[in-house]
């Protein structure tokens, strides 16, 4: 039978790193793809320790249904946390808990985004929220990236010649997949140009716990005076990322829309996977564990920037993140990577994104790959860079 697919989804395609996983699933295979964090950053036991006590003494709440919004109590500790940690929660905003923070992405593109609108984007940026926002119909225009963020004289040509701009994607810290930090000029520059202009400013924050180098900036969502910006946060990289719970400061004003989006998707986010969350955030020292996960990911980071160093001159370029998953690999005499990552993947056994999965114009060409050092084990990430030299 030959079935009917709707305009939103027809021209819709599998994200490229969901499909180089289906390489990666090969035990030969060492993958530099995936986002994923370290196994060793993982807090196992105390995990395991959280989910014995919910079991012994409070699995009924596990079991049951719970209100759209989040489990009361964690959404009270994480507003306390953000305003305490991150200066990033006013009187003038609500807190969301959600299915993992790809999902801030879809009910911020559901509530805010008419097919026909437009959304402005980081050029590269993360090719889950791109889709997300694809699947609603909407124009994306991205905007190229310098070395210290996005281009803002770019940004306000786009902002005063793209009709219907609803809101501006940016991931500040640590940005997937380029690694690269947004500065604090730049982070005043795309509030008051948002101001300028009326427009709401997603600021995706995964990795902001990641720092392992340089001072720590302050959100864009720090300065918000005005009930702009969306601040999307996540346990995946700190806790877990198989739990998929994230969750969304915003302005009070577009909060109750927000939880009718959530019950239409799927009513509220798994209270087990919420109730783990509630007890690490208020039972353990969170701080302390986020100290401990930087110096991991500061040494496998260092590893892979030292077999990087060992290529030669001229033959790649590479970011050097300040923290986060991901290092930004350029092949300064290609115009596009993809040829190489394929034949990467299938002669070599090593996996690494192409760049042109994260442009916002699809089907366009990139330099550049992606390679991450969350995952892989610091003998992996070696010998991937020594067989990756080889091929070039």
């Amino acid at each position: 039978m030959e079935y009917y697919i709707s305009n939103k989804m027809r021209n819709m395609k599998p994200s490229a790193v969901r499909e180089i996983f289906k390489y990666a699933a090969d035990p030969q295979v060492i993958s530099l793809s995936a986002g994923t964090p370290a196994v060793e950053a993982l807090p196992v036991e105390a995990i395991g320790q959280i989910m014995n006590e919910i079991r012994d003494h409070d699995l009924h709440s596990a079991l049951l249904y719970s209100v759209s919004e989040g489990h009361p109590p964690l959404r009270e500790a994480l507003k306390k946390y953000l305003r305490e940690e991150h200066n990033s929660f006013s009187d003038n905003d609500d807190l969301l808990i959600v299915s993992g923070a790809q999902q801030c992405m879809d009910l911020t593109a559901k509530v805010l985004c008419d097919e026909g609108d437009t959304v402005l984007c980081e050029d590269p940026s993360f090719v889950g929220n791109l889709n997300c926002i694809r699947s609603y119909g909407v124009n994306l225009v991205g905007i190229p990236m310098e070395e210290d963020g996005i281009d803002l004289n770019r940004l306000e040509q786009a902002l005063r010649e793209q009709p219907r701009v609803r809101f501006l994607y940016l991931i500040p810290n640590f940005q997937n997949p380029t690694g690269k930090t947004m500065s604090l000029e730049k982070r005043k520059g795309c509030y008051q140009l948002a101001k300028k202009y009326g427009v709401v400013i997603f600021e995706d924050d995964p990795y902001g716990d990641l720092r392992f180098a340089g001072e720590a900036l302050p959100s864009i969502k720090s300065m918000d005076t005005e009930g702009l910006v969306i601040y999307a946060r996540t346990f995946s990289k700190i806790l877990s990322a198989g739990i998929r719970v994230g969750y969304m400061a915003l302005p009070e004003g577009m909060f109750n829309k927000f939880v009718v989006a959530k019950q239409c998707a799927d009513v509220h986010t798994g209270m087990l996977s919420q109730l783990l969350c509630y007890r690490f955030l208020t039972e353990y020292n969170l701080r302390e564990h986020i100290q401990t996960i930087g110096q991991i990911y500061r040494r496998k980071c260092q590893v892979m920037l030292d077999a990087l160093g060992q290529i030669p001159s001229g033959k790649l370029e590479f970011t050097r993140p300040q923290g986060g998953l991901f290092v930004w690999c350029t092949l300064p005499h290609v115009a596009d990577s993809s040829e190489f990552c394929l034949r990467l993947i299938r002669e070599h056994k090593v996996a690494v994104v192409p760049g042109n999965a994260f442009l916002a114009r699809e089907g366009g060409c990139s330099p550049s790959f992606r390679m991450t050092f969350g995952a892989p084990t610091d003998q992996q990430i070696v010998k991937a860079v020594e067989i990756i030299a080889k091929a070039l």
